[in-house]
């Protein structure tokens, strides 16, 4: 009876390449190794090198690092502006002061404040930490040295001047305060907070107040 020989051979795509009529053709391949059984069965496989199978490590590291590289930069673009909008507005002016802001979003400059705000006055601007904060005239039509908040220090609600009965009355749960910003009804427990309201080179400063409170003796609670 006849035996039969068997030859098998193994390759990779990588081992293949497409010749210009169309067939395929074996390109840079190695000299098979044939084994031969007691059943006279011939196998033949093809050695690759090994630098064919395993892609080098510092070429993947490289790739890592290249890939790691180019999702890092948009993203810290993308989070800088996150992060800068949930960060408070920075200081300005001398000593750690911010610039008054009005309605409109411009410097209060001291002149032109009261050349538009008389006596008895008090009028919102943007104070510290862009808390709204009363700038107050006072009757010989020079400029307080101090601001009042406005943030009511019960809930929160911005606290209104009325003129009419000399106070800040809040339209939320009507507590109420004097002319000066301090507590004369409740629900809330505490006065007004403050602010330094100096000049620097024309324009209005507002200044954390971290002295004793004027109105009732006291620390500064805010403070």
């Amino acid at each position: 009876m006849a035996s039969s020989t068997t030859l098998s051979f193994a390759f990779t795509p990588t081992q293949l390449s497409s010749s210009k009529n169309g067939l395929n053709s074996v390109s840079h391949v190695a000299l098979p190794k044939c084994f031969n059984n007691k059943r006279m069965k011939v196998t033949c496989m093809a050695s690759i090198p090994a630098d064919d199978r395993v892609p080098d490590m510092e070429k993947r590291q490289l790739m890592n690092l290249l890939l790691l590289g180019a999702l890092s930069l948009p993203t810290v673009g993308m989070l800088y502006p996150y992060t800068y909008f949930f960060v408070p507005p920075g200081a300005g002016g001398a000593g750690g002061g911010t610039v008054a802001k009005d309605a409109l979003g411009n410097d209060v400059l001291a002149d032109e404040w009261l050349k538009n705000h008389g006596p008895g006055d008090r009028t919102l601007a943007q104070g510290l930490k862009g808390d709204p904060t009363y700038l107050v005239v006072e009757k010989d039509r020079t400029l307080a040295t101090y601001g009042i908040n406005a943030v009511c220090t019960h809930l929160g609600c911005v606290v209104p001047w009325n003129s009419a009965e000399n106070k800040f009355i809040c339209p939320c749960h009507g507590s109420q305060y004097n002319n000066q910003g301090r507590v004369v009804r409740g629900p809330a427990p505490l006065s007004l907070a403050l602010a330094h309201a100096d000049i620097d080179d024309g324009k209005v400063v507002f200044v954390p107040w971290v002295e004793t409170d004027f109105r009732t003796g006291e620390d500064p609670w805010w403070a």
